[in-house]
């Protein structure tokens, strides 16, 4: 088993947790694990991405090549269409469809989707009022794993446990809220 996996968003959307919850579901799955990252500007957003290789073998290059990304999760949609050329033919773009306009020329989404609409089956998640009927906006990212989970690799329930490990700090409640969040984005893609 061998998947490339490209995270990407901006500043403050949460990503860096979204590869947490990737890596220690892998480790926990006694899979090998490279990730390289990309923090952008030091403000929230800059362009931020991830590329997270996950192997049951020796996995020697932490970047992944153009063409060779099996999957493409992103929790904005230009970014999303920023990483297109380094998708695999056959791999998968899961996308929120919540913009984060940060520039000048941010082009309209009737054009973002001609793009994205050009991939195989992309799923398109509208990611923020899935999060709020979970019960937090902040959650965004996990209804975003959530869809972009069954392209993973993972197992769900693995998932679920790297979840609940990484906000256990924070107390049950925000555990559940976010683990909602992944489930209600699972559905969207649940294969």
């Amino acid at each position: 088993m061998q998947k490339n996996i490209i995270l990407a968003g901006v500043g403050g959307q949460g990503i860096l947790s979204i590869a947490a919850v990737v890596d220690q579901a892998a480790l926990k799955e006694g899979l090998n694990i490279r990730q390289a990252e990309v923090h952008g500007m030091s403000q929230r957003g800059g362009a931020v991405q991830s590329h997270l290789r996950i192997s049951d073998r020796e996995i020697f290059a932490d970047l992944i090549a153009l063409g060779n990304a099996d999957l493409i999760l992103s929790v904005e949609p230009l970014e999303a269409l920023r990483y297109l050329p380094w998708l695999a033919p056959g791999g998968r773009v899961v996308t929120s469809l919540d913009p984060f306009v940060n520039m000048p020329g941010y082009p309209t989404m009737e054009e973002i989707m001609s793009e994205l609409g050009k991939t195989e089956r992309p799923v398109l998640v509208h990611a923020a009022e899935l999060a709020r009927e979970a019960g937090s906006a902040r959650a965004s990212n996990m209804v975003m794993l959530g869809a972009g989970a069954p392209f993973t690799g993972i197992e769900q329930g693995r998932l679920e446990e790297a979840i609940g490990a990484l906000f256990g700090a924070k107390g049950q409640e925000v555990v559940d809220i976010n683990i909602r969040a992944f489930r209600k984005g699972l559905q969207l893609s649940n294969i």
